[in-house]
């Protein structure tokens, strides 16, 4: 991924403090467990991050998203030493939390019920993030080409649900997860340029179930 140049552009070849920051000492790093303090500073960067991106774009300037994470400048880039490690850690964390939603559902009972209401959860986090995906998108950052493994993953979990629905007999087996993804994205798509709330969002994923389901569990 390239790191788009702005007002981070030093602050992306040099952390404040000097420290190293290799792919070596970044994997390092991750794989050492988080003290309480840090895991709840390091979720307030992320989520400060995702609404100044959304609101003002990718190239805001650093201090602007440490402000409004509450936390100091010099914490900000211990946690993500460069724009690009803020980039990737916004979207693995929430493409991961799908897959774990995913795979919670997966142990439902009714797998027919698990896989819509899995897909109206993704609907509601797809609309959410919206903003935040389109702006990474005009800063060039290919989201789909840059995380492809971990966006398999996810087609692999939700492809687990849709198989269960099919024996079940609760889905027609003939529509494929890319078919019932793409469906989800574009009403997704549609209900944010049409200015639908969640309700109006909800009404278009209920569209694609109905379309999707086999005749007798209509």
């Amino acid at each position: 991924m390239t790191a788009t140049k702005g007002p981070l552009v030093d602050a992306n070849e040099h952390n404040l403090n000097g420290t190293d920051t290799s792919s070596d000492a970044r994997e390092a790093s991750a794989t050492r467990p988080m003290r309480a303090d840090a895991a709840r500073n390091h979720e307030k960067i992320l989520v400060a991050a995702e609404e100044t991106f959304a609101l003002e774009g990718v190239l805001v300037p650093i201090d602007a998203i440490a402000e409004r994470a509450g936390v100091g400048i010099g914490t900000l880039y211990r946690h993500f030493p460069t724009k690009e490690a803020l980039y990737e850690a916004i979207v693995m964390t929430r493409v991961t939390q799908l897959i774990d939603t995913a795979r919670h559902f997966d142990h439902s009972a009714d797998p027919g019920q698990a896989l819509f209401e899995f897909l109206r959860e993704f609907a509601r986090q797809a609309a959410e993030k919206r903003d935040l995906f389109e702006a990474l998108n005009q800063a060039g950052i290919d989201v789909k080409s840059q995380f492809s493994d971990l966006l398999g993953e996810l087609m692999k979990a939700v492809d687990v649900l849709r198989e269960r629905a099919v024996k079940r007999g609760a889905i027609k087996d003939d529509v494929s997860t890319t078919d019932i993804l793409a469906l989800i994205s574009g009403s997704c798509n549609a209900a944010g340029h049409n200015g639908f709330d969640h309700d109006g969002l909800q009404r278009l994923i209920d569209i694609v179930i109905a379309g999707i389901r086999e005749p007798a569990e209509r």
